[in-house]
C-alpha cells in the first residue's frame, strides 16, 4: 500500500525546533557538521538488521527500511545539491520527489544489508564534503524547486535534521555521540 505523500514544507526546521523529534537549530554549528552527518549513520546497520526491518507498523508509516532507502538517498542528495552550491552561487536544485523515488526504486524490496553499506558509504561522502567547505563558501546559495532559498549554512541545518529527525522515527538515538 501506498504511504500518503508528505506534502509539507519542512524548511521552517532551519528557525525553530522540531516538536517531534527535539532537533534544535540553534544548536548546529559549522565546525561540527561534518561530524555529526557522519555520526548520523550510526546505528542504521543494526536497526536495518532488525528481523522486522521490512515490516510496517501502520498503513501510515514507513518501515525500518523503507526510512533507511530514504535516508540513504537524503544523503546522496544533499551532498549533490551541496556540491552544485559550491560549484555555482544561486544554484537551482532539480525536484526531488521522495515518495516517487521510493515506489520508482522499490524500496520496500530493497536488501537491508546492501541498504545499511549503502547508507553508511552516502554518509561519509556527506560528511566529506562538507568538511570541505571553506569559510568564505557557508554564504553561497542555492534554490530548492518549490522556491526555498538556503545558504550553505541554512542547508546544513535542514539536512542535519532530515537525518536526525528519521532516526527517531526508527527508534534509534537522534544524536548519537553528540
Amino acid at each position: 500500500m501506498a504511504i500518503t505523500p508528505d506534502t509539507k514544507d519542512w524548511t521552517w526546521v532551519i528557525e525553530r525546533a522540531c516538536p517531534a523529534c527535539g532537533f534544535d537549530p540553534s544548536t548546529v554549528r559549522r565546525e561540527d557538521v561534518a561530524d555529526r552527518i557522519a555520526r548520523s549513520a550510526a546505528g542504521w546497520d543494526a536497526a536495518l538488521a532488525r528481523t522486522d526491518a521490512s515490516i510496517r507498523l501502520d498503513e501510515r508509516t514507513w518501515s525500518v527500511l523503507e526510512y533507511g532507502c530514504h535516508v540513504r538517498d537524503v544523503h546522496r542528495i544533499m551532498r549533490e545539491r551541496l556540491e552544485l552550491m559550491l560549484a555555482q552561487d544561486g544554484a537551482a536544485f532539480a525536484n526531488w520527489d521522495q515518495d516517487v523515488t521510493a515506489v520508482e526504486d522499490a524500496y520496500d524490496e530493497q536488501d537491508p544489508g546492501t541498504v545499511a553499506a549503502e547508507l553508511a558509504r552516502e554518509a561519509a561522502a556527506f560528511a566529506a564534503a562538507y568538511r570541505g567547505v571553506g569559510a568564505g563558501d557557508w554564504a553561497q546559495t542555492g534554490l530548492r524547486s518549490n522556491g526555498s532559498a538556503f545558504t550553505i549554512e541554512s542547508f546544513a541545518v535542514y539536512a542535519l535534521h532530515d537525518l536526525e529527525h528519521h532516526r527517531v522515527d526508527v527508534r534509534l538515538d537522534p544524536r548519537p555521540g553528540g
